[in-house]
């Protein structure tokens, strides 16, 4: 991208000359013909093809803003941009703002009072801008605009519409908003408080010169009572205090203007207070997230580790009661350690600016890696390819000691592990009401979390009568066990398709590759040495090739990010969710469903297939004239983040039906979908439909 201004500086040939151009440029106009004397406004229209973008004034670390060299006739002038409020568009280790889909650039043009009815007026020019993907290019295009001269009051054009999308899309004035900056401790701190309060869950400041901000840095929000304050670090290219911030707050879906002399501070003052959590709050939250930590160990996500758990509690039947209320209570303890340790990284991720959700891991490709490995060994290791322990019996035992208890430990923290990508009923509004407040209150909602996941087990493990009804230990088990490491082999596949999703087919083939060496690094490892030298040098040989695998699973097969493109079935076609199309839909009072969505959520794909991808579903939303919008959150994106935030969730899945009324409030969805939970949803929010419609 860092070309780009070179480039476009030293003459390269236009995107379009070379049939290359992804953006059709047009010069519009809001009224049909021009008034003498009066100003007329016109538009750069920019449409883009998927995947593609243009720049805002400011482009951030890469880019160019769009610009048009004027041809006007004799009397006419032409004002700047009235630029609308940009997207961010990140693309690692760079921060750009821009626009995707379709813009236009609103333009005010004066005109001459003495100008004669009955003429036509020609206004044209050369547009220029830089349009960017993986690739950038520049772009030229020869825009022109025929408008007639009458001496009477103009009616709004066809391209009405676009201006009045233009408008509502541009930074307004802040007031009511109680607005300051200051700087101190090497960060700048804009202070604001919304018209009438109100929860604020995202901000972001758009700098309107560059040089200003460090574009790619975290900006972090403290949310208080009644004011928040945004910390921001200002540009390290930058050698002189800043005196004025100028730019656009983006905070409660609103985009304001911000022009503000900063003022010095001593000190970091500190962070607002946050809301605190009332008393009927704290109650409901934590028994949602016991009974969704307890339907968590229903959902497809956790099932394929229930293998190890089964064998575990197997092999207590035929112990004695008091061993199996501590195995009972260890793996509670594992369960809690992994739920504590997860929400530690998470309060650790965002107090550093991160914005992290409910099974951010497995939006990481190197944790899908991981996991692979992990499970493609265990696998092996029930299949008897390798021995952990002194019998078929204690094969299941991973890294356990005499007493078995690292067993069970270690099948609490694979549990949770396993847990994470998804979230049970109930749980949505608990982990969003959880990690809204104090750590001490996220710490109450994790561990009734944990508590309410492990309870089975330790019911389980108290109750001897209840072990009794399990058969004793013997022969069985060893096929069993077997049996059980098919469940693990299908839970790889599904991790394989997963980092397909991520990295393509040849990220795929690597990992595969990956496993291979991995694999005969176990088989050798399991292979009988009659001599201590051989078992030595069998030891060397099996991890050498365990880590070459893993060197190549994590090397050459590095995945990266596909452009967003809209996806469909049969029945159903999605449209690529952002903000601005929400908010564009809503606005013109056609009904939205936003289905916030990811690969590696197993409860995501039973829904769809259950529910959203059935004929009769799709046959509903096509009357009522629904817009469907997949927001992917397979990789990471701090905006599908942040919109998750908005709406009291930290995960996926998640479903948000907006009505006609474009002030109307979102409708929540159950994380579990059926076809009759999809119809009640509409009939509630869009009124419902006759019998014999449906």
């Amino acid at each position: 991208m860092c070309l780009v201004g070179a480039a476009v500086l030293f003459g390269a040939t236009p995107a379009h000359a070379l049939g290359t151009s992804h953006v059709k440029a047009s010069l519009v106009s809001e009224r049909d013909w021009i008034e003498p004397g009066k100003a007329v406004t016109v538009g750069l229209r920019l449409e883009m093809e998927d995947g593609w973008h243009t720049y805002w004034k400011n482009p951030g670390d890469a880019g160019l803003p769009p610009k048009v060299n004027w041809r006007l006739p004799e009397g006419f002038t032409v004002g700047p941009i009235a630029w609308p409020a940009p997207d961010r568009i990140a693309v690692p280790p760079l921060m750009s703002y821009g626009y995707e889909g379709e813009v236009v650039l609103p333009m005010v043009v004066e005109t001459p009072a003495d100008l004669p009815a009955g003429i036509d007026v020609r206004l044209g020019g050369r547009a220029d801008w830089v349009e960017c993907m993986e690739v950038c290019l520049p772009g030229r295009a020869e825009v022109e605009l025929t408008l007639p001269v009458r001496a009477e009051a103009a009616p709004t054009s066809a391209a009405g519409p676009l201006f009045e999308r233009a408008r509502r899309a541009q930074p307004v004035a802040p007031e009511g908003w109680a607005l300051d900056a200051s700087s101190a401790g090497g960060k700048i701190l804009l202070s604001f408080h919304p018209p009438g309060g109100g929860v604020v869950e995202d901000a972001y400041f758009f700098a309107a010169e560059p040089g200003t901000v460090e574009h790619p840095a975290a900006q972090v929000l403290h949310a208080g009572r009644t004011k928040h304050r945004l910390d921001v670090l200002p540009a390290k290219s930058r050698t002189e205090p800043l005196l004025r911030l100028d730019g656009v707050l983006w905070a409660q879906g609103h985009a304001i203007r911000v022009d503000l002399p900063v003022t010095a501070l001593a000190a970091v003052p500190p962070p607002p207070v946050p809301p605190p959590a009332t008393a009927a709050g704290l109650p409901l939250a934590l028994t949602f997230a016991f009974l969704g930590g307890l339907i968590l160990n229903l959902m497809p996500c956790v099932l394929p580790v229930l293998s190890l758990k089964v064998l575990g509690f197997v092999k207590q039947a035929g112990d004695d009661a008091r061993k199996a209320r501590v195995h009972g209570l260890v793996f509670t303890a594992g369960v809690l350690v992994s739920f504590w340790a997860l929400l530690g990284l998470l309060l650790l991720l965002r107090a550093g600016g991160q914005h992290v959700g409910w099974g951010f891991q497995l939006q990481s490709p190197g944790f899908v890696v991981f996991l692979s490995f992990l499970f493609f060994l265990l696998g092996l290791n029930l299949f008897g390819v390798f021995e952990v322990g002194s019998s078929l019996i204690a094969a299941g035992n991973i890294a356990a000691g005499q007493s078995g208890l690292a067993h069970s430990f270690w099948n609490g923290v694979l549990a949770t592990v396993v847990a994470t990508p998804c979230t049970a009923p109930f749980m949505g509004s608990a982990l969003g009401y959880g990690l809204s407040q104090t750590a001490a209150v996220s710490i109450l909602v994790f561990t009734a979390l944990g508590l309410g996941m492990a309870a089975p087990y330790l019911l389980l493990s108290f109750s001897p009568r209840l072990l009794r009804f399990l058969p004793p230990p013997g022969a069985w088990m060893v096929g069993f066990k077997q049996l059980m490491g098919f469940c693990l082999m299908a839970t790889v596949v599904a991790l394989l398709w997963l980092f397909g999703q991520q990295g393509g087919v040849d990220g795929m083939a690597f990992l595969l590759g990956a496993l291979l060496l991995a694999g005969l690094g176990a088989w050798l490892y399991g292979r009988p040495s009659a001599t201590p030298r051989g078992r030595a040098i069998r030891l060397v040989l099996s991890a050498a090739l365990v880590i070459l695998g893993l060197a190549v699973g994590f090397g050459p097969a590095r995945p990266r990010a596909a452009a967003p493109a809209a996806v469909g079935s049969a029945d159903l076609r999605w449209e690529t969710w952002s903000d601005a199309r929400v908010a564009e839909l809503r606005a013109q009072g056609k009904p939205v469903f936003v289905d916030f969505t990811a690969a590696w959520c197993l409860t995501c794909k039973v829904n769809e297939k259950v529910a959203l991808d059935t004929r009769e579903v799709a046959e509903r939303f096509a009357r009522e004239g629904v817009t469907l919008l997949k927001a992917d959150w397979t990789l990471r994106d701090d905006r599908i983040t942040q919109a998750l935030a908005s709406y009291g969730r930290q995960g996926v899945p998640a479903y948000v039906l907006y009505g006609r009324d474009p002030a109307g409030e979102p409708h929540l969805l159950p994380e579990v979908l059926t076809p009759g939970v999809v119809f009640s949803a509409l009939d509630r929010v869009l009124g419902p439909q006759p019998a014999a419609t449906r």
